[in-house]
C-alpha cells in the first residue's frame, strides 16, 4: 500500500507550512480528546444519571473504537486515497464530537464517542505519513518535530484545558472546542493537500480485520476495565481475556497461511528499524502516559493540590518536551547521529524519574515542575529521532501501514503501561500499609501513651497517616519500576541501523521542490 502523497503542478505549488498546520490541527484534535474528557467526567455523571461503573464508556467506548479502527488505515487510504480518507476522518470526527456536546443521556454520549474513535483513529497516522511524504529527507527530522508536538503534547495539556473549559463553562465545551478547528483543519486540508487517484482496489481481508480487530478491542476493554473490577476476579475480565487470546491466535494462524493476501504486511517486521521502533514507541507510550496518570492523583490525594494548581504544575511537563523536540530537528537537520539524541533522551528521562522515585509527602511546585519539565525534555529527544529513524528505511509503499502500526502500538502501550502502575499502585498500598500498622501495638515506646490514653480520633487521624505514607511508597515503587524500565531499553539501540542520505529516497521530492 502507498502512502505516496501527489505533487502538486507546477500552476499550484505545494504550501507545506499551511498543509502542516491542518494536519496538525486534526491531530491536535484527537490526541487532546484521548485525555480531555477525564477531568469531566464526575459533571456528566451527574448531568447524565449515570452510575460510576457506567460512566467510565465514555472513556472506554473511545479507546476501544479507536484501537480496532487503526489497522484499518492503510488500506482505506489506497481504496479512497490520502486525501479523501483524512477529509472524511475530520469531518466525521468533528461532527461526532458535536454530538457528544448535545448528548442528552449516556447512550447517546457513549455512541458518539463510539464514532469520534473510529473516525479519529486514522488521523494520528495520516498526518505523520503525509509530513513524511511531503518533506525531503534532510527536513524529515523537523517535520516529525512538529508532529510530536502534537501526540506529546496533546495528552499532557488535555486534563488542564478540559479542568478549565469544566469549571469555567460545561462539560459539553469538552466537546464542542473541536467543531471550530475541526473545521479549520477540514478546509486546510481540502484546500492545501493535493489530490491523486486512489490505489488499484486491493481485496480486503475481512477475517484477518475481523480476527485483529476483536483481539485489540477485547484486549483494550480488558486493560481500561481490569483495575476497576479486580481483574480475573471479575467475569467480565475473563471473558476479555478468552476472546482477545483466542482471536489472537486465529489473526496468528490466518496470517501465517494467507500469505500476501493477509491484512497484516509481514514486510514491516522485516525492516529492522521499524521493528526496533515500535519496541521502542511502546515503551515511551508506557512510561510517558503511566506517569501523567499518576500525578494527578498523587497530588491531589496526598498533599491536597487543587486541580487548577494540578492542571498548572503538571502542564510544564508540556513546555519541555516542545523545546526538546524544535532542537532535535534541528540538530537532525545538521545530521547529528539520531542514536545519540535517542540515548540522551532515554538517560534524561531516566533522571528526572530518579528524582520522582525520592519524593516526599511534603512537595512544593517546584519539586514537581522541574522533574516534569525534565522528562518532557527527555521525551522530546527521544521521540523525534525515533520517529526519523523507524521510517528511514523503510519503503514509501508500507510507510501507510507502518504508521497505523506504530500508532496502535503507542496506544496499546499507554494501556498496557498505565493498567501495570495503577494495579501496582493499589496492591503496594495494601501491602505497605500492612507493613507499617504491624508498628502500632503496645510494644512501641513511641505509640504507648495514645494507645493507652488516645481518643478514637487520635487513632483515626493515626490510620490515615499511615495510609498516606502507604500510598506514598506505592507511587513511589512505580517510579521505580518506570526508572529501571527506560534504563532496560536503552540496549535496543544496538540494533538500530543510522539513515542513509540518499538523493532518491524521498517521497515527491522531486516533483515539489
Amino acid at each position: 500500500m502507498s502512502s505516496e502523497v501527489p505533487a502538486a503542478s507546477a500552476a499550484v505549488p505545494l504550501n507545506r507550512a499551511m498543509l502542516t498546520a491542518s494536519i496538525m490541527l486534526a491531530t491536535l484534535i484527537q490526541t487532546l480528546d484521548s485525555t480531555i474528557a477525564n477531568v469531566a467526567l464526575p459533571h456528566m455523571q451527574g448531568s447524565l444519571s449515570a452510575s460510576q461503573d457506567e460512566i467510565t464508556w465514555v472513556l472506554t467506548s473511545y479507546i476501544v473504537a479507536a484501537a480496532i479502527a487503526t489497522p484499518l488505515t492503510g488500506w482505506l487510504s489506497d481504496q479512497l486515497s490520502v486525501k479523501r480518507l483524512l477529509a472524511i476522518s475530520i469531518a466525521g470526527f468533528t461532527v461526532a464530537s458535536a454530538f457528544c456536546g448535545f448528548s442528552e443521556s449516556l447512550v447517546q454520549i457513549v455512541a458518539s464517542r463510539l464514532l469520534q474513535g473510529i473516525f479519529g483513529a486514522a488521523l494520528v497516522p495520516l498526518s505523520q505519513s503525509i509530513l513524511l511524504a511531503i518533506n525531503p529527507r534532510e527536513k524529515q527530522g523537523q517535520a516529525m518535530a512538529v508532529w510530536g508536538m502534537g501526540v506529546m503534547v496533546g495528552p499532557i495539556l488535555g486534563p488542564t484545558l478540559g479542568g478549565w473549559l469544566t469549571d469555567s463553562y460545561d462539560w459539553r465545551w469538552v466537546f464542542f472546542i473541536n467543531v471550530p478547528i475541526g473545521a479549520l483543519a477540514l478546509f486546510g486540508v481540502l484546500t492545501f493537500l493535493p489530490s491523486r487517484s486512489p490505489e488499484r482496489a486491493i481485496e480486503f481481508d475481512g477475517f484477518g480485520f475481523a480476527t485483529l480487530g476483536l483481539a485489540i478491542g477485547a484486549f483494550q476493554a480488558l486493560l481500561d476495565r481490569g483495575e476497576q473490577l479486580d481483574w480475573f476476579s471479575s467475569f467480565e475480565i475473563r471473558i476479555e481475556a478468552l476472546v482477545a487470546a483466542i482471536s489472537f491466535i486465529f489473526f496468528l494462524a490466518h496470517t501465517a497461511t494467507a500469505g500476501a493476501k493477509s491484512f497484516f504486511r509481514y514486510a514491516l517486521l522485516k525492516d529492522r528499524n521499524f521493528a526496533t521502533g515500535v519496541c521502542f514507541i511502546f515503551i515511551i507510550g508506557a512510561v510517558m502516559y503511566a506517569t501523567r496518570a499518576l500525578l494527578p492523583p498523587m497530588l491531589q490525594t496526598l498533599t491536597n493540590y487543587p486541580v487548577a494548581t494540578t492542571g498548572l504544575v503538571t502542564a510544564p511537563s508540556g513546555a519541555g518536551t516542545m523545546l526538546a523536540m524544535m532542537l532535535a530537528g534541528r540538530l537532525l537537520q545538521r545530521q547529528i547521529d539520531a542514536r545519540l539524541l535517542l540515548l540522551s533522551g532515554f538517560l534524561i528521562s531516566a533522571f528526572a524519574l530518579w528524582q520522582m522515585m525520592h519524593y516526599t509527602i511534603v512537595l512544593s511546585e517546584s519539586d514537581i515542575v522541574w522533574p516534569g519539565v525534565i522528562q518532557g525534555f527527555g521525551l522530546g529527544f527521544v521521540f523525534v529521532p525515533l520517529s526519523a529513524l523507524s521510517f528511514s528505511t523503510l519503503t514509501p509503499a508500507l510507510r501507510a501501514d507502518g504508521t497505523a502500526t506504530y500508532s496502535l502500538m503507542r496506544n496499546i502501550g499507554s494501556s498496557i503501561g498505565i493498567s501495570i502502575v495503577q494495579t501496582l499502585m493499589t496492591r503496594n498500598t495494601q501491602i505497605a500499609h500492612a507493613d507499617l500498622a504491624a508498628n502500632v501495638n503496645a510494644f512501641n515506646p513511641a505509640l504507648q501513651p495514645m494507645l493507652a490514653h488516645g481518643s478514637n480520633y487520635d487513632m483515626a487521624m493515626l490510620n490515615q497517616s499511615i495510609t498516606q505514607q502507604a500510598s506514598m511508597i506505592a507511587y513511589l515503587n512505580d517510579f521505580k519500576l518506570m526508572f529501571v524500565a527506560t534504563l532496560l531499553v536503552v540496549p535496543l539501540l544496538l540494533l538500530i541501523r543510522p539513515a542513509r542520505h540518499t538523493h532518491d529516497d524521498t517521497l515527491a521530492h522531486a516533483a515539489m521542490d
